[in-house]
């Protein structure tokens, strides 16, 4: 067994694309392919299933990719065994974040990091809330930044950034008196959504909860899951959304949307660094771990 044919399993099965790992693994599909059957006839046995559009494993896969994750945990284990003799930070850091902090905060984190450490390369993946702390705890991640937290015993989070939700609306005459709005003035009004999993989304319903109130009462418009398009379509006067206040600073500057706040006293926001309390860390990720505590607000 080679241990790049294992990563490009684990990686396969992450991703679900062949397409996907081979960009990230900067490899060709068709050694992506090569691996993958290398790795099957070494083990005498078909791990992921291709005869249809999306990508799954086949029991055996799954099986074994709770063996694979281990194997490439055990090899960098001991590879930053060795590196540590020399004290050596470097190498590369694979993080995961929902939209929020990738954005608006993981930036100044990594740049300040790197100002120090600048040996480090960073991989940066954007995945909503829920998949970043999937993939802590199956163990194929070291970090994620996330805005909802997920109650897990082998999880640790720690506060980070705060934020709070508001309502962006066009600059036109309709709203240019409004400065607040209650959630029954939603009611009304064509609303942009994030997508299911999003910690913005999963904080917006908690407050519509506590009046009763669901996201199919809403005169929603369109289910969107870049923020950039959202504020696009805002602009252009598709709809009203809800956002985090951090993503639309440079669209205040311009002019270019109106910012309204929700009448309610709790819409403030918590970002959090999250990770395995238990997984084995390399020095690298030990130091960047270190290096997000010294800055958190906790």
């Amino acid at each position: 067994m080679d241990f790049k044919h294992v990563e490009t399993f684990v990686t396969i099965a992450r991703l679900k694309s062949f397409s996907k790992a081979a960009d990230f693994l900067f490899l060709t599909q068709p050694t992506i392919s090569n691996h993958i059957q290398n790795l099957e006839n070494a083990l005498g046995t078909t791990l992921i299933n291709r005869y249809s559009k999306n990508i799954t494993l086949t029991q055996a896969g799954e099986t074994f990719l709770a063996y694979a994750i281990e194997i490439l945990n055990k090899k960098e284990e001991a590879l930053s065994s060795l590196k540590s003799l020399g004290n050596n930070i470097s190498g590369t850091l694979e993080l995961v974040c929902s939209s929020i902090p990738e954005q608006y905060i993981l930036p100044f984190l990594i740049s300040s990091f790197s100002k120090n450490y600048p040996n480090v390369i960073f991989k940066v993946m954007h995945y909503d809330s829920q998949r970043v702390v999937s993939d802590i705890l199956s163990g194929l991640i070291d970090f994620g930044f996330v805005g909802d937290k997920v109650s897990n015993p082998s999880l640790e989070y720690i506060q980070i950034a705060e934020d709070d939700l508001v309502v962006i609306a066009p600059n036109i005459p309709k709203y240019e008196n409004i400065s607040t709005m209650s959630i029954q003035d939603l009611l009304s009004e064509r609303i942009i959504i994030r997508e299911k999993g999003s910690g913005t989304r999963n904080f917006f319903e908690n407050i519509l909860k506590k009046r009763n109130i669901k996201i199919e009462d809403l005169n929603v418009i369109a289910h969107i899951e870049n923020i950039q398009a959202i504020k696009e379509c805002v602009k252009y006067n598709l709809g009203l959304s809800i956002v985090s206040s951090r993503s639309i600073e440079t669209e205040l500057k311009y002019g270019e949307i109106k910012r309204i706040y929700l009448e309610d006293n709790n819409l403030t926001r918590k970002f959090h660094f999250v990770y395995h309390k238990s997984k084995f860390l390399s020095p690298t990720a030990q130091k960047f771990k270190e290096f997000i505590l010294k800055n958190s607000m906790d």
